[in-house]
């Protein structure tokens, strides 16, 4: 028989997500590079001063990706003008003004804006994670002891723990960034899951 149980453990906890992520991106056409960009980082400035307006502050506000690049004609060989982005991420502290931001984005930077994301996130989300990892080991305790019983056995000590991460990204509620302009943001919960494996003596 064998000398030791090895079973994996399943714990979740749930936050309530107390900051909001916005992502938006100006794009912006021109007939030449320096228009091009003069006219994005114009705009761009303008969102960071609504963002300002608003309560946002200085760490809170990124500019995240920016860049030009060519426009082409139809057989894709004459360049006709060009077009720049900025990228900014805005970390908002007060769901409630989510809206009013928006819409003083929209007002700043007009059919330039593109909001590629709105994401309700836990600021912190270490404590979730470690009450999701303490439920995970006790799940895995729990199973342990029953297939300890089923076989006639008594735990030991543990002698091995692995600590199995999931691959993506951190888990948030993403909204569609068409309900934004007159949305109420609901922060509801959100869940971190963790999964661990240990293995135990047999005694």
């Amino acid at each position: 028989m064998s000398s030791h149980v090895e079973v994996t453990g399943v714990g979740s906890a749930s936050a309530v997500p107390d900051v909001v992520r916005l992502d938006v991106t100006v794009r912006c056409e021109g007939a030449d590079v320096s228009a091009a960009l003069t006219d994005a980082s114009g705009r761009a400035e303008a969102l960071a001063d609504a963002a300002r307006d608003h309560g946002v502050g200085a760490a809170d506000l990124q500019t995240s990706d920016a860049g030009v690049h060519p426009r082409h004609d139809r057989e894709g060989v004459t360049v006709t003008g060009y077009t720049a982005y900025t990228s900014l991420r805005v970390m908002v502290r007060d769901a409630g003004r989510v809206g009013d931001l928006v819409r003083a984005f929209t007002g700043v930077a007009g059919n330039a804006l593109t909001v590629e994301r709105i994401a309700l996130e836990i600021s912190d989300p270490a404590p979730v994670r470690e009450r999701a990892r303490t439920a995970a080991f006790e799940d895995a305790r729990a199973r342990a002891e029953q297939y300890a019983a089923l076989a006639g056995r008594s735990l030991g000590k543990v002698v091995g723990v692995t600590d199995v991460v999931p691959g993506g990204a951190q888990p948030r509620y993403e909204l569609m960034a068409a309900r934004a302009a007159g949305m109420p943001v609901e922060p509801g919960e959100n869940t971190v899951t963790a999964t661990v494996v240990v293995r135990w003596d047999w005694t």
